[in-house]
């Protein structure tokens, strides 16, 4: 299986630009050494972005129609045999990239590595910001407006889990709660440490599946060490910590369908130091899936 990675840049889903900026610095820090396929999707600069904090439904016509591009090329390369990086661009992006999964392989579960549950939907978010609601999409409760693209599976509540949660909006409680899904929030993450963690995270997402899809938030890091993220949130996970999650997801590589690493904002990185994790991550990733198609293509 080949590699390609899809740069989304768009930041429609969050009132603070600049996160439609991280997928064309990461896509040239890349270049040095990868040297598979890519293809980059950006929004339609004449937008006039909505920023209105009131407004529950920003940008909400203008997400559809570029989730459904993206998520038409990246459905079109899974069909060629393809594992997709998806490079964001804020989290709304992560609706196509685990719904093209859903419609390749059926069933699919997922693992989301984030700060926030992303579990609102248009009448219990408070900010308007679509990208706090792309998991609730994703697992088909209520948002339909997100996916008219979609006309497959969506992702099982049962098999979905959040990794390293520490911010649910008040009115987003009872949406998780009630959902069937599973979060580790970052203090099961210290307490139980990563590879606990992670281990049963694996066990739950690829339970009667066909595969794992993995959507990682870079705001999941503490940002003193990733300030480079467009919503930061304190008391995060380490450097350390982040790169064996990464670790983890490298040691499941055969169970792993698709990947997003996602929310890196250059606008708001310092002395590099988000950036040098990002490509870090994707990285170890090129390489896991690389080494995967040599060992595959080496028992022939």
């Amino acid at each position: 299986m080949k590699t390609i990675i899809v740069g989304a840049g768009s930041d429609l889903g969050v009132h603070i630009d600049g996160a439609q900026l991280g997928p064309v610095q990461l896509l040239n820090d890349l270049s040095g050494f990868y040297k598979g396929e890519a293809i980059s999707l950006k929004r339609d600069e004449n937008i006039i972005k909505s920023r209105n904090l009131s407004d529950r439904r920003k940008n909400e016509y203008e997400i559809e129609k570029f989730n459904t591009t993206l998520y038409n090329a990246i459905l079109e390369k899974q069909k060629q045999n393809y594992f997709p990086i998806l490079v964001g661009g804020d989290h709304s992006v992560a609706v196509s990239s685990a719904l093209a999964s859903c419609k390749k392989y059926t069933d699919v579960g997922i693992i989301w590595i984030d700060a926030h549950t992303d579990y609102n939907t248009f009448e219990t978010t408070v900010t308007g910001n679509i990208h706090g609601l792309p998991l609730a999409a994703i697992t088909g409760y209520k948002c339909q407006e997100l996916r008219y693209f979609h006309d497959g599976n969506i992702i099982q509540p049962a098999r979905c889990v959040v990794v390293g949660a520490r911010s649910i909006d008040e009115w987003e409680k009872d949406n998780v709660k009630y959902s069937g899904i599973t979060v580790f929030t970052t203090e099961d993450i210290k307490e139980r440490g990563v590879n606990a963690v992670m281990e049963e995270a694996f066990q739950i997402a690829s339970k009667r599946t066909k595969g794992v899809h993995i959507s990682y938030d870079l705001d999941v890091i503490d940002p003193e060490l990733a300030p480079g993220v467009s919503v930061p949130e304190l008391n995060g996970i380490s450097e350390d910590e982040a790169m064996t999650i990464n670790e983890q997801i490298v040691k499941h590589i055969d169970q792993v369908v698709s990947f997003d690493l996602v929310e890196f904002n250059p606008l708001r990185d310092i002395n590099r130091k988000t950036e040098q994790i990002a490509v870090n991550i994707l990285a170890q990733i090129i390489k896991a899936v690389n080494d995967k198609k040599e060992m595959n293509t080496s028992q022939y």
